[in-house]
């Protein structure tokens, strides 16, 4: 075996180790400690409940068990009847979160995007916006969720412009940065070839601007999903935010921890889908190439 496939090994490993240890003295610690092992008291079922529970409950959730514990799979029409008819379920729950993550992360990449390239190619345009871009990036995001909400109402618009406040200024500065350190030797090579402004900015700036922009992609995307959560969590109609509200008022650990790992699983295979689109798009720096 060779020394890289032996160092992937031994993480991989590590790795497994780790999250069973974790998920052992999760499960089985407070019963160990009630027989006089030292486990710490931090680790009690009414504020993170157990993994087995947690599991059970994600299946009933997501309409795969029934309250019996019983395969709706493998029943005629029961799996469909339950997500028709509970309202409630899972899946709605994760469509609308996702829907309007996706939604806030695209408005808010592409208007991003756009002003960060115009205000970045442009001194005048740049500093006479710049007190405005100050004076709202230094706002706390979050504060202004209630006025979002009053203005468009509890439905999805309002949980995509929260998104999209998070989100834009993230994108912004970073394509304003990337926009103003291109190279200039590249711009005047490609005007005395006789390329117009819109030319330069096709072939030169943007090109040069993506590494910038995709910096700001991985962070964008999570912002995004807390931008979605933050707007359930004051006001929605469904969701995953929702979810874990409702399960703090009924003091129910276990449905919560349920929306929070659904939250980790999306917040990771976003994270993923990002890089892994980011080193297709930029294979030809090398950082990104194979084995470089």
């Amino acid at each position: 075996m060779k020394g890289r496939d032996r160092d992937a090994w031994t993480v991989a490993l590590w790795r497994l180790a780790i999250l069973a240890s974790v998920l052992l003295l999760w499960e089985f610690g407070p019963a160990l400690r009630d027989r006089g092992w030292p486990i710490p008291a931090a680790i009690d079922p009414y504020f993170f409940s157990q993994p087995s529970r947690i599991w059970e409950r994600l299946l009933r959730a997501a309409c795969f068990t029934d309250r019996s514990g019983a395969w709706l799979l493998s029943q005629d029409g029961a799996f469909s009847q339950c997500l028709t008819g509970n309202q409630r379920n899972l899946w709605l729950a994760t469509g609308a979160t996702l829907r309007n993550t996706f939604w806030g992360f695209v408005v808010g990449v592409s208007s991003g995007v756009l002003a960060g390239i115009v205000l970045g190619r442009s001194q005048l345009l740049a500093r006479i916006f710049e007190p405005y871009i100050v004076a709202f990036n230094s706002l706390p995001r979050i504060a202004l969720v209630p006025l979002i909400i009053l203005i468009f109402g509890l439905g999805d618009l309002s949980k995509i412009m929260t998104a999209w406040v998070i989100v834009f200024f993230v994108v912004f500065f970073n394509t304003f940065e990337g926009a103003r350190a291109v190279d200039r030797d590249q711009v005047n090579a490609a005007r005395l070839l006789g390329a117009s402004e819109w030319q330069v900015a096709l072939t030169v700036v943007v090109p040069s601007t993506l590494a910038w922009v995709f910096a700001a992609l991985t962070p964008a995307i999570s912002f995004s999903l807390i931008g979605v959560i933050v707007g359930e969590f004051i006001g929605a109609e469904r969701g995953l935010g929702k979810m874990i509200v409702e399960a703090e008022a009924r003091a129910d650990s276990t449905d919560m921890m349920v929306a929070l790992f659904v939250l980790m699983a999306i917040g990771v295979a976003l994270a993923s889908i990002i890089r892994r689109l980011q080193a297709y798009l930029l294979r030809w720096q090398g950082h990104y190439q194979r084995g470089g």
